[in-house]
């Protein structure tokens, strides 16, 4: 695959990831702590695209090894949150498996990405 269009794939799919990420936030319950954890997720999980989408910007290998790095952290993070959310039964786990896979994905891509910019 060339590298132009794994970029594209990628932000679109990091962009459907925070999409998802508003749509769960919209439907999270109404109590503090379904609104406090559902905004570190909302904080995160739409950065995770926004700091991909940076990558296309930047001028020079350290640039994108720290952009990278703050994607990496983000999807990660974005996975701490939704557990919270899943273990804490705020939201049924089941209705967050998909979305928790999606961000573990996310997060073995960009490790592995960030693991070979910073060799090269």
């Amino acid at each position: 695959m060339d590298t132009l269009r794994h970029h594209l794939e990628l932000r679109s799919r990091t962009k459907e990831f925070s999409y998802r990420i508003i749509r769960l936030f919209q439907s999270l319950p109404h109590s503090a702590a379904a609104y406090i954890i559902g905004k570190q997720l909302l904080r995160c999980g739409t950065s995770v695209a926004a700091n991909y989408r940076a990558l296309g910007r930047v001028r020079s290998r350290a640039d994108a090894c720290s952009k990278l790095a703050i994607v990496l952290e983000e999807a990660d993070e974005s996975v701490y949150w939704l557990e919270c959310l899943s273990d804490h039964n705020i939201v049924r786990a089941d209705l967050l498996t998909e979305l928790i896979e999606e961000a573990n994905s996310l997060v073995k891509i960009f490790s592995a990405s960030l693991s070979t910019a910073r060799k090269n």
